[in-house]
């Protein structure tokens, strides 16, 4: 995958960027780089039916690409020192977690909101993305 380990993500979505901001603001090591599932990094790297529809979050990490809840455990986890007790959810079964992520997902554009675009990064954060 381009650029390590990245998380690829909805760039429209309220939720979505929320998310990407939040890691940014908590990984201080640089350990994330960031796509959204519209750019051409996505397309080129990730099968049709995993940015089609932009069903999800995906992490891909050392030629692996998890999803959903298991993407953004992951993701959590990797900013290392106490985000990586987020990793105990794990403990929690994959169609359960899956489940509640997916109710989340299927109602993140009503709660949180649609952009017009994808978010453009600011020059501080522009390392970060790949297209």
């Amino acid at each position: 995958m381009a650029g390590g380990t990245v998380l690829y993500f909805d760039g429209v979505c309220g939720l979505c960027n929320r998310f990407v901001d939040w890691l940014i603001r908590h990984d201080r090591e640089g350990r994330l780089r960031y796509a959204p599932l519209q750019g051409r990094t996505a397309a080129a790297s990730l099968p049709a039916e995993d940015v089609d529809g932009l069903p999800t979050v995906l992490l891909a990490r050392n030629g692996r690409v998890s999803r959903r809840s298991t993407a953004a455990i992951g993701a959590v986890a990797m900013l290392g020192g106490p985000w990586r007790a987020v990793s105990v959810l794990k403990a929690v079964p994959r169609p359960l977690r899956d489940a509640v992520y997916d109710g989340i997902a299927r109602r993140r554009y009503g709660w949180f909101g649609r952009r017009e675009a994808c978010r453009l990064p600011t020059e501080a954060e522009r390392h970060l993305f790949l297209d």
